[in-house]
């Protein structure tokens, strides 16, 4: 590198990854000098772990080509989509490039390289990360949505859905399975919209008694009822400006209903032993885990209330058929346990990834959440091993597949096809159709696994 030009004063974290110790020296003292705040990772698994720690601005990683740089690539954009990405390759290709950029890279940069080019790569990075969507800026500070982010295309269509609506103040209605995330995307749209400097309210509609619920969500006076000694505001009055969100609306009474209908049409509401009209001006996010056309069906819920909710729906899809993302969220979980434990753990052995791949995950993302942290708590070694794991997790190892004739045995070569291919299929896709990755991570050769693919007709990139 030619002699270093004058310095610019100038803030950011950077985080310098792998590569070559001259390159690393290189890159510090000239992006410490230009007053950023440098931190090294020689290897990029320690810099998942820094990354998880702490906030960076922009990661530097020396690409070394092949799979595993895009593969590092896509984790750090997934779990950490605000952070900019530059990767540095020593001999990389136009194909190399363009698929980096395809993939979230902010810049792919080739040896040799002059002060100037680094400067004006990192400067670009930067400012273009200050631009970036409000989805992406809200969703990496308390809303969780990284906890339901993957490669499922469905929840990638739930999101972009999601940034659509935020800006409006249309009343959303979630639905799911519980532990799919419902309260996170409620969360994450607040954090979106216009409304996100005002109060988020959420209440937990079926953890409340119904005779005490009108009170809670519209509040009451002085002597409404035996126990009311002072005015109380309700939930709405404390949303007021900003948003409410009402999880297991599907458990609010008929009575109950009639009123939060006005609220949806007029904005108008009575506090409980009270004749004056409230105004409030909030936006109001609803879910429910049942199927409300089957309640309004039922009797138990209004039809008039489920065509006012049901302006915007977005719908979460079980854990369960998002089998790709299984492992995308458990690393997430990973680093952020073995952080609050103080713990060094590197990831999860083959065999814990082959449990929880082909378990069915009923509570979904809470229950997988539960399980690595258990499985961090327990383990003693670098890698969470399949002894770390609940049992329940366990027992999905040794199902019997099921057979429309218990009484026909079929050869074992003949039984194991059907596992074999889901077990390659998940490889597949939880490493972006990445073979050499999933060749890896099965414990096979690269030649095998092509062959083992031709057989059941999988398709790899």
């Amino acid at each position: 590198m030619p002699e270093q030009a004058e310095s610019k004063v100038t803030t950011g974290r950077i985080l310098l990854v792998g590569g070559d110790p001259t390159m690393l020296k290189s890159f510090r003292d000239l992006l410490a000098g230009d007053g950023y705040e440098i931190a090294v990772s020689v290897s990029e698994r320690a810099a998942v772990s820094l990354l998880y720690g702490s906030t960076f601005d922009l990661v530097i990683a020396g690409a070394q080509g092949g799979c595993e740089d895009l593969n590092f690539l896509r984790r750090v954009k997934r779990n950490h989509p605000e952070t900019a990405v530059i990767l540095v390759a020593s001999d990389g290709s136009v194909a190399s490039a363009v698929e980096a950029i395809r993939q979230g890279a902010n810049d792919y940069l080739t040896k040799p390289l002059t002060y100037d080019q680094i400067r004006l790569a990192v400067g670009k990075a930067l400012t273009r990360q200050e631009s970036r969507s409000p989805m992406a800026v809200k969703a990496s500070g308390n809303t969780g949505l990284c906890q339901i982010l993957g490669q499922d295309l469905r929840m990638l269509k739930i999101l972009e859905m999601a940034e659509s609506v935020a800006s409006s103040q249309a009343t959303v209605l979630i639905t799911g399975e519980s532990g799919t995330g419902k309260s996170l995307v409620a969360r994450a749209i607040h954090a979106c919209s216009q409304r996100r400097n005002q109060a988020f309210v959420e209440v937990a509609c079926g953890a409340i008694p119904d005779t005490l619920l009108e009170s809670e969500l519209f509040g009451h006076v002085r002597g409404a009822f035996t126990d009311a000694v002072s005015d109380k505001p309700g939930k709405f009055a404390v949303a007021d400006g900003g948003t409410i969100f009402l999880d297991e609306i599907s458990t609010a009474s008929p009575q109950l209903q009639v009123k939060l209908l006005r609220v949806l049409q007029e904005r108008q509401l009575e506090p409980v032993g009270s004749n004056e009209t409230q105004q409030v001006d909030v936006r109001v996010i609803l879910a429910t885990n049942r199927d409300l056309n089957v309640e309004v069906e039922a009797g138990r819920f209004r039809q008039d209330l489920y065509y006012r909710v049901n302006v915007v729906t977005l719908e979460l899809p079980p854990l369960r058929e998002r089998t790709g993302d299984v492992v995308i969220l458990a690393e997430h979980f990973l680093g952020k346990f073995a952080s609050a434990n103080g713990k060094e753990i590197l990831g999860f052995s083959a065999d814990a990834l082959s449990a929880m791949r082909s378990y069915d995950w009923p509570g979904n993302i809470r229950e997988l959440e539960n399980c690595v942290e258990r499985a961090v708590v327990l383990s003693r070694g670098a890698h969470v091993s399949v002894e770390d794991l609940p049992e329940a997790v366990l027992s999905s190892m040794a199902r019997p597949q099921s057979s429309s004739d218990p009484t026909v045995v079929k050869p074992l070569r003949e039984a194991l096809k059907e596992p074999e291919k889901q077990i390659i299929l998940a490889a597949l896709q939880a490493n972006g159709g990445c073979r050499k990755t999933a060749a890896k991570q099965l414990g096979i050769d690269r030649t095998t696994l092509y062959k083992k693919m031709k057989r059941y007709g999988l398709n790899g990139e």
